[in-house]
Order: structure tokens, then sequence, then C-alpha cells
């Protein structure tokens, strides 16, 4: 944050890009597709204009696209957020079925883990006694 900057200072495309990770491209891509919770104010010569709550809100956004949220979805929890109170039980369910989705993945990931760091053991036995017998390897017959 640049010295003379406040977090309530409207912030430029350049710097929301900087902030969130996104591209200018994406940004400009989740305004189109109606990711964003609030209309983007735009100065009289049009450029973009962004608060700290739409940096905020474009944060989550990144951490639910990164852990595979799907667009639909993800428009889906936007529009609920700009519709306000009264259906946070549908946002909840939304999130909760998306966290479900996580923990599977991480389950997935975790025995793949476990299955790497097995064969690593394996290969490093092997090369610490110098003999390779014994390791998998296809033959031809």
């Amino acid at each position: 944050m640049a010295s003379s900057e406040t977090p309530a200072e409207p912030m430029s495309i350049g710097e929301v890009a900087e902030r969130t990770g996104l591209t200018v491209h994406a940004l400009r891509f989740y305004e189109r597709e109606g990711l964003l919770v609030g209309p983007v104010r735009r100065t009289s010569g049009g450029r973009r204009r962004y608060t700290t709550v739409d940096v905020e809100w474009l944060q989550i956004c990144v951490r639910l696209r990164e852990s595979g949220m799907p667009l639909a979805d993800l428009k889906r929890f936007a529009e609920l957020v700009r519709q306000g109170q009264g259906n946070e039980a549908e946002r909840l369910r939304l999130l909760d079925a998306h966290r479900q989705r996580v923990e599977e993945q991480i389950q997935a990931l975790e025995k793949c883990r476990s299955l790497i760091t097995w064969k690593v053991a394996v290969y490093a036995e092997h090369l610490a006694r110098g003999a390779a017998e014994g390791l998998w390897a296809p033959t031809t017959t």
C-alpha cells in the first residue's frame, strides 16, 4: 500500500489486480459474469474504481475458485449475497456442499501423498544400498 493511500480510498484495476493476484483481464471477466457483490464505481472518464470491500470480496472469490468451486456456484453465491438477508440457509447449503467436495479432494490427495512418500522411501533405501534390484521395472517378453 502506498504511503499516501488509505484503505478507504478507491483503487484502480491495476492496484486491485496486484492485491488479489487476479489479472486485469480476470477482474473484467468477474465483473461481466456478475461475480461481484456490488457495482464497480467508475470515474467520469470511465475508469473502474474499487473499494476495500470489493477487494475483500474478490479475495474470497479467489480462494473459492482455487479450491475448485464451480463458476456457476460462485455466481449463485454472489447473487445470494447481493440479494441481502433472508437467504442465508441457501448460502450455507452452497458453501457446505463445496466444503464437502474440498474435504473429499483433501482425503484423495492424502492417499496420493502416502503412496508417494512410501515410494520415495523405497527408492531412497535402494539407492542407499547402491542397488536397483527389487525396484519395479517393466520388462518386455
